[in-house]
């Protein structure tokens, strides 16, 4: 499986938006790996934006500093959420993504021509719009824009496109993101700008080839990314012959991904990918959550304050499949405190307590199994809230056999029985929990096991007093 996200402007450090996005695709990678099926995870940095050049203006500092700052800002995310791509793409940086670009514009060249064009361009979402305001919420007005652009034939492929998606041949997720798009598709299509003057995108960016008055337009270069980052037989392996190719995004970008995109790879006679999942927006006090519009929540800040596995368990356990949830971070402390601290960490301590107590720390047979998990169907169903809480049924099961079977009130024999069941039980949690949160499915794992369990202690600190959630 060949899994990539959306690579994210730079014209300031990440937002917990975006790092919701890396986490499901994280999750995703992992679960496919842990089933030995070969997996590569893609993300990266959009550079070649309008957005940066401005920013860096009101900085000032130069763009390349600006944007090599925050470049490293996203990079560093790997560490900061346990994420595990296997590459990090930036398209102002390598070579080979400019010459891809560059190819790909050559490919499709009986498809482009040049035309005067006049429209309301909004500078955070980096496209136009017919007429304002911003339905993204950018709160700067629109600007009018009066110039001459390189255009692209996408009304040629309006007829493609409705059969790929209706044929399920470019699988859309949610049902109703699919038909979103096939509304906007089968509603008619305009053929598209793809470039933008140099002067006004101050030189930064790629030159149109053949035409230095123009560059690309930052979507088209940036899209490309899922293709031009595939090095040598890395393209034949994971375009070519891959039979799934996951592109994760959010709700904003969907018509780039399963519009724009595919038209461009028709046109180019280039494989396609085969599924689009869409998630919604995560918000603070009702609105989206975003880089231009400031005060987004820091990731790095809130693993900094609370550990990585409170801030990935939020974001899977209680983000939808479809629509948007709202962020405080009082609501990451009792998600935490409450699976975490009082659910999960509770059962192994408990588990492993009386293992000692009761069979010196000697683990017995494995028992009966407690529940069947539906993880796998959940995750190719793209709801990772629903297979988060396929893993957490683990530990509700337990939880009602300890009070059901009572170990500390049996026989040796039953005692045996019992714990051989739950330290099994929780042994099954660590695999099924990796994907999720690998740090502390390995403190899990490290916890029960051996022949001999070590002995038990805290695996979760409550973040917050006892009664403070209200």
């Amino acid at each position: 499986m060949y899994i990539t996200t959306t690579i994210a402007y730079v014209n300031a450090r990440p937002h917990l938006g975006y790092a919701l996005e890396l986490v499901q695709a994280d999750v995703l990678a992992r679960h496919h790996r842990r089933r030995d099926e070969p997996v590569r995870f893609q993300t990266g940095t959009d550079d070649n934006s309008l957005k940066s050049v401005l920013a860096a203006e009101a900085e000032g500092v130069p763009v390349r500093e600006l944007v090599d700052r925050n470049a490293a800002a996203f990079e560093g995310l790997r560490e900061t959420l346990d994420l595990s791509f296997d590459s990090f793409v930036r398209t102002s940086a390598q070579p080979r993504h400019r010459a891809g670009v560059e190819r790909i514009w050559q490919a499709v060249g009986h498809d482009l021509y040049r035309r005067h064009y006049e429209g309301l361009y909004c500078v955070g979402c980096e496209q136009f719009y017919p007429q304002g305001p911003c339905p993204d919420g950018h709160a700067a007005p629109l600007q009018h824009v009066s110039e001459e652009n390189w255009f692209f034939r996408l009304s040629t492929y309006q007829d493609a496109l409705s059969d790929l998606i209706r044929s399920g041949r470019l699988r859309i997720e949610p049902a109703a993101r699919r038909n979103e798009v096939l509304a906007f598709v089968e509603a008619g299509l305009e053929d598209i700008s793809v470039s933008r003057s140099a002067a006004r995108a101050r030189g930064w960016g790629i030159p149109v080839p053949g035409d230095p008055s123009q560059v690309v337009y930052v979507w088209w270069d940036a899209l490309a990314n899922y293709i031009t980052a595939l090095e040598g037989g890395d393209y034949d392996r994971w375009w070519v012959d891959e039979p799934r190719k996951v592109h994760v995004m959010g709700k904003g970008v969907i018509r780039f991904h399963a519009v724009y995109w595919p038209a461009m790879l028709l046109s180019a006679g280039e494989p396609l990918p085969t599924e689009i999942f869409v998630h919604d927006y995560v918000t603070a006090g009702g609105r989206k959550i975003s880089k231009s519009a400031g005060g987004g929540a820091d990731p790095v800040a809130l693993v900094d304050a609370y550990g990585v596995d409170a801030v990935r368990w939020w974001l899977l356990r209680e983000v939808p499949r479809v629509g948007d949830v709202d962020f405080t971070e009082e609501r990451l402390v009792a998600r935490a405190d409450e699976d975490l601290a009082n659910g999960l960490g509770n059962l192994v301590n408990r588990v492993a307590t009386m293992v000692h107590r009761f069979l010196d720390g000697h683990v017995p047979p494995a028992g009966e199994r407690l529940v069947e998990v539906r993880v796998d169907e959940a995750l190719d169903a793209f709801d990772f809230r629903r297979a988060a809480g396929e893993v957490w049924r683990i530990v509700e099961e337990a939880n009602r056999y300890v009070e059901r079977t009572r170990p500390w009130k049996q026989s040796r024999a039953g005692q045996e029985a019992s714990l051989g069941t739950l330290v099994a039980a929780c042994r099954e949690l660590a695999v099924h929990l990796e994907p999720f949160l690998p740090t502390a499915a390995a403190r899990v794992a490290a916890a029960v096991g051996g022949e001999r369990l070590p002995r038990p202690e805290p695996l979760f600190g409550r973040l917050a007093p006892a009664g403070a959630h209200g």
